[in-house]
């Protein structure tokens, strides 16, 4: 145990002599990333973090698998270690921890992963059933953490709803599970003041639009009347009208436009900027040839899942994606045919996405945005705690709180002016 404390002791010498003489820069980057100054103009942008709930104690959330997590290959850097420790985010007090580092950073919004079936399925397909609550699963770090949080009105919040198959449990819900979402929403969620509005109207993001287009039977027009009666209640609750945002994979199928004019959708994103490029390299992708690879389809098409053509060619505004990494092996768990495997969450992982690269990456999705009509003036960023895909901000025991200061260099009040 002696040993084992001044080794700890040593390593935290070490980072903090590291962090003095590069100026607040990760050790691990190269001479070249340190003298090469990162250029983005002023101005303000609206940085909205995708939320993954899915933290509480340990025995019942994925803390458990992350804790045990090895690596895949050479050099691969596993286990991911909390530098704040296993929290459970169900507890408002580590929730207001987590919305006094956002703010701090110039995150404006959290975006809460949020799931809502038909019914309870937790004695089908989750062996922790406290997970559910009747359609609802995976809502604790919300209702019983960011909702109580004496902190919440710094920072806003909003929903993507993750209406994906689950084994058993599937995303093309019953048209009156539909119905009774949206009721819940609005009163639970829409009416609390710091909900996410833009132009007053609250945003509310779906996942997978083709899944609901699937809960009426493939039938374009029963989907715009049922999205139509929503919005019809959003209004109805006192609100200019209801913002609905998509995530690009989940609309590409088909004409994109003629569905975003059938569904009145009013904006665009992705979850995940890895999901718009096609890089066959196995086990390791290089996190720069990604970034560049995601913002060449941006500007000029080429991509997948939406991309093939440029983003100015949707109709809707298209917010940009910056993600900080990808690495989801440790639910592979210790899958003897991890490299044989390529369905998810068998992967290649992102490697050297140094805080560095995800600066300038940052500094690229601003650079583009800030030429926008300010009320589009918004990024999303995977995101706030993947910790199971290995893509998290939280702060972590090798880059500390790097990746946040990258968005707060990038992003800040100061960068807003």
């Amino acid at each position: 145990m002696k040993a084992e404390i001044l080794q700890h002791i040593k390593v935290a010498m070490i980072i903090t002599i590291a962090y003095l003489l590069t100026g607040c820069k990760s050790s691990n980057q190269s001479n070249a990333e340190k003298i090469s100054p990162i250029e983005f103009p002023k101005g303000m942008v609206q940085v909205a973090v995708y939320y993954f709930p899915n933290w509480g104690p340990i025995w019942e959330s994925e803390w458990k698998v992350i804790k045990i997590a090895k690596p895949k290959f050479e050099g691969h850097q596993q286990p991911k270690v909390p530098l704040w420790g296993y929290t459970d985010e169900n507890d408002p007090q580590a929730m207001e921890q987590k919305i006094n580092a956002a703010v701090d950073c110039g995150i404006d919004a959290f975006i809460f992963d949020w799931y809502y079936f038909d019914e309870d399925f937790s004695s089908e397909v989750d062996p922790i059933p406290g997970h559910w609550d009747g359609p609802k699963y995976l809502y604790k770090a919300l209702e019983s953490g960011y909702l109580h949080a004496t902190n919440n009105d710094k920072i806003k919040f909003a929903l993507m709803w993750c209406n994906h198959d689950m084994g058993k449990v599937k995303g093309a819900i019953k048209p009156e599970t539909f119905e009774s979402l949206t009721d819940y929403v609005i009163n639970k969620y829409f009416k609390h003041p710091s909900y996410w509005k833009i132009d007053g109207c609250p945003y509310f993001s779906i996942w997978q639009i083709n899944k609901l287009i699937e809960t009426y039977g493939g039938d374009s027009i029963k989907t715009a009347e049922a999205i139509e009666l929503f919005r019809n209640k959003v209004k109805a609750a006192g609100f200019p009208d209801l913002n609905l945002n998509v995530m690009l994979p989940g609309l590409s199928t088909g004409n994109i436009n003629n569905t975003i004019e059938k569904l009145k959708i009013n904006s665009t994103t992705t979850y995940h900027f890895l999901g718009h490029v096609n890089f066959p390299d196995f086990p390791s992708l290089e996190y720069s040839k990604v970034a560049d690879s995601y913002y060449k389809s941006v500007g000029y098409g080429g991509g997948i899942n939406g991309l093939s053509k440029p983003a100015k060619s949707i109709s809707v505004p298209y917010y940009i994606n910056v993600a900080m990494g990808w690495d989801s092996s440790p639910r592979c768990g210790d899958d003897p045919d991890w490299m044989t495997k390529r369905d998810y969450p068998f992967g290649a992982v992102l490697v050297n996405n140094t805080p560095y690269l995800f600066k300038k990456a940052l500094a690229q999705a601003k650079v583009l945005t800030v030429l926008k009509p300010e009320k589009d003036r918004i990024i999303t960023i995977n995101s706030w705690n993947e910790w199971g895909e290995g893509s998290y901000l939280e702060p972590d025991s090798i880059n500390g709180m790097e990746y946040l200061e990258a968005i707060k260099a990038v992003f800040g009040s100061s960068m807003n002016e």
